[in-house]
């Protein structure tokens, strides 16, 4: 397994939830790790609470010029990124056709799935020039299956986002990068607010939290460039899969 101590690492969407605990599981690992969000409290927060080698910076995914200056900063602050992990993402209330504001397809396509593009588009260019780099997806079971759970507009978002991965994965396989993208089943996150029914702290409690996908991604990390993941899917055990 390789070792990540020193490794350079970017995590978007990583102020709450899943970007969080993987904030917390690479820098324990003996990462430098960058965490943007659209907030700086949660940020801050998050920093404060975390022993290692850990930022916080404001970035929004969905703004080309927020997503510019904030790579511009993880370069002056990391000198390189290693690894990019896309995990900021949406989702909405109203989440079927006869529901849907066409304002919220926008919104959450130009997070999910277009935010992740600027993204892998700012560190791209450098991890193909010295043929080294890793970037995670976190992606979702609803990017593999369009199921009603997710809604519409999430599960469109999620499958340009697997899609996406998968072709450039395709694409710079021979010059030492790696694209992996991930799809949980449901996690104990604040995404979870935007169900369209409350959820109740006994199923919270039942399904996976945060810290599982960081055990994940940190062992993906882990694996020499020889190896690579192309795609994984983690669920709770009781949820079904078809």
């Amino acid at each position: 397994m390789t070792n990540l101590n020193g490794k350079r690492v970017v995590i978007t969407g990583g102020g709450t939830g899943i970007g969080a605990g993987i904030a917390r599981g690479l820098a324990a690992a003996g990462c430098r790790v960058l965490v943007g969000g659209r907030r700086q409290a949660p940020l801050d927060a998050l920093v404060a609470a975390t022993d290692g080698d850990l930022q916080g910076h404001v970035i929004d995914v969905a703004d080309r010029d927020s997503v510019a200056r904030f790579f511009a900063h993880a370069r002056a602050q990391l000198g390189q990124v290693d690894i990019l992990i896309n995990s900021a993402g949406i989702n909405i209330v109203n989440r079927s056709m006869a529901a849907m504001d066409p304002a919220d397809w926008d919104r959450v396509l130009q997070i999910n799935a277009s935010g992740a593009y600027y993204c892998m588009h700012q560190v791209l260019p450098e991890m193909r020039e010295r043929r080294d780099g890793l970037v995670i997806n976190i992606s979702s079971i609803a990017g593999k299956r369009a199921i009603s759970l997710g809604g519409v507009v999430y599960c469109a978002s999620k499958f340009a986002m697997t899609a996406m991965g998968t072709a450039v994965a395709n694409e710079v396989r021979e010059e030492g990068v790696r694209i992996t993208n991930v799809y949980p089943g449901e996690v104990n996150t604040p995404i979870l607010d935007n169900r369209p029914s409350p959820v109740s702290q006994e199923h919270k409690d039942s399904i996976l939290q945060p810290e599982d996908i960081a055990a994940l991604v940190v062992t993906i990390c882990q694996l020499p460039p020889r190896a690579h993941v192309p795609e994984i899917v983690i669920k709770p055990t009781k949820q079904e899969w078809v």
